[in-house]
């Protein structure tokens, strides 16, 4: 074994989500599928608030980058682990595994910065409506924007720092689909009690933050809503705000139970099970939840579709 940080592994098997030859070829053909409407619906909507002027506005920038993110984080997974089902496994070197680490959390906490600032411009519009185009000016937007993706830079540096100082010199087999950080540490030969606690420090504290951030959010603009004496208005203001919350609710339950509950608390299929989720599952979803549940983005698609076939 050599000493210090440097390792004696060259490479990793990532062992994917089972080795059982027909739920390879039923999962290679479901996955695909997923990644495909994933792709297609994402692009879609990017394309769509670009070539829209009336969704031109603060609301959907930030929802063309969730959409963005969202396709990074698909495309760092899908395609190994749609490889994985072809050869049941797959061999990735160490810097790769690390890199693709690395790329997850970084789309992934965006995603936590972009809802919490999506959350504060629905505050704003609907709360301080005279205020709005002062608050959520296009440099404010700019800046939010970048906060959001450095926030997720700087998470990443955090868990693959933390990667980057173990050492790995025994079984390399990962009984995961991706090179997650839980199941890399538990092939480290390093001591790993202190370097467990640093991510999930880090990761729990945005959530807390982002969290608090889009409940204060929405615990004002319900106070706003009820105070509302039209019932059209009401019912307006809150169908701009479903579509996010369904976002928000079905992402920070999966990765709350993945980055920051004890380990010992579930198992690796589950981890698995609801690693699958918040990777592959939920970034086909939201383009879905933003398109059907938004007036907006139907009167938009409409419009495209009328233009495409006139």
């Amino acid at each position: 074994m050599e000493v210090g940080n440097h390792t004696t592994v060259t490479e990793f098997i990532i062992l994917g989500l089972t080795e059982d030859s027909i739920l390879c070829a039923i999962f290679f053909v479901l996955f695909l599928g997923i990644y495909v409407v994933t792709v297609v619906g994402n692009t879609s909507i990017i394309a769509l608030i670009r070539s829209c002027s009336q969704l031109h506005t603060p609301m959907y920038m930030f929802l063309s980058h969730l959409a963005f993110v969202d396709i990074g984080c698909s495309t760092a997974v899908t395609p190994i682990m749609l490889i994985g089902f072809l050869g049941h496994g797959t061999v990735f070197p160490v810097a790769g595994c690390e890199a693709q680490l690395c790329f997850v959390v970084t789309c992934g906490t965006t995603e936590c910065f972009l809802l919490a600032v999506m959350a504060y411009d629905r505050y704003v519009a609907i709360c301080s409506p005279l205020l709005y185009s002062t608050h959520m000016s296009p440099r404010v937007c700019l800046l939010l924007v970048g906060a959001s993706y450095l926030g997720g830079c700087v998470n990443a540096w955090t868990f693959t720092s933390c990667l980057l100082s173990l050492s790995f010199c025994g079984p390399n087999q990962i009984h995961h689909f991706f090179c997650d950080f839980s199941p890399l540490l538990k092939l480290a030969c390093s001591d790993v009690s202190l370097i467990e606690i640093i991510p999930s420090i880090s990761s729990g504290s945005i959530i807390v933050v982002t969290v608090f951030v889009i409940a204060l959010s929405y615990i004002y603009i319900l106070t706003t809503v009820l105070k509302m004496r039209s019932s059209e208005g009401r019912h307006k203001a809150f169908s701009t705000c479903t579509s996010h919350l369904t976002a928000v609710t079905l992402y920070y339950g999966t990765i709350t139970f993945i980055y920051v509950m004890p380990k010992s608390s579930y198992s690796t299929s589950q981890n698995r099970v609801v690693s699958v989720f918040y990777t592959v599952v939920i970034p086909m979803l939201n383009p879905l939840i933003y398109s059907l549940r938004n007036r907006d983005v139907k009167e938009a698609l409409g419009k495209a579709a009328i233009r495409i076939y006139s």
